[in-house]
């Protein structure tokens, strides 16, 4: 959608707030991305500006395609937001609980339809929540009743620091993509090139 953002520009971003929090100025949890840039690059062309986003903790990117001046989600960072950031103006919900945002989007797709109101819902997870019931759940649900949304599984193989595939039994295809589900379902995978959390040092907070 934010056709300004590139990949060097995004990255650059994510160097700033790894120099804030590492400065201990940013006195709640972080989760940086890192990897993706090309993929959601790509994904954001289809986003609309009437379209909501359901997200999960590692958002600032999607924020930013979406729209958000980069001094407006910063500010949203410092004041400790980064986690369960949502911003009404833009059109953004996210949530720290894995699988948490998907019911929810499942449900305001609902109201979107019974309001006749225009835009697309687009609903973001990894690969593990991809694997829990909720995910199965929202998308059986969401096909069932041809809602306007789509989910996006950001696949770096890894469930906080586990290995999803080393959960479900090795090299598995991810279950959801046996199904047919069409073109409401996009993934892709990447390698995550950042900590799960934080910047990988240890932070004094004053």
């Amino acid at each position: 959608m934010n056709t300004q953002w590139t990949k060097e520009l995004l990255v650059a971003f994510e160097e700033d707030i790894k120099a804030e929090f590492l400065a201990a100025k940013i006195h709640a949890p972080v989760h940086l991305a890192g990897g993706n840039e090309e993929q959601l690059v790509q994904i954001f062309k289809e986003v609309k500006e009437e379209d909501w986003l359901f997200l999960t903790y590692r958002n600032h990117y999607h924020c930013l395609l979406k729209g958000m001046p980069a001094e407006r989600l910063k500010r949203h960072i410092m004041e400790g937001r980064s986690m369960y950031l949502c911003d009404r103006d833009y059109r953004i919900v996210s949530s720290a609980i894995v699988g948490g945002c998907l019911p929810i989007a499942v449900g305001f797709a609902m109201g979107l339809v019974l309001d006749h109101a225009p835009g697309r819902v687009w609903a973001f997870c990894g690969d593990m929540a991809a694997e829990t019931g909720v995910f199965h759940e929202a998308t059986k649900y969401a096909g069932s009743h041809k809602l306007p949304i789509t989910f996006v599984v950001e696949d770096n193989g890894l469930s906080t620091n586990t290995p999803t595939r080393e959960v479900w039994g090795g090299g598995l295809i991810p279950s959801f993509l046996a199904r047919d589900y069409g073109a409401f379902i996009k993934y892709y995978r990447y390698e995550r090139t950042v900590p799960h959390v934080g910047a990988g040092k240890f932070v004094v907070f004053a």
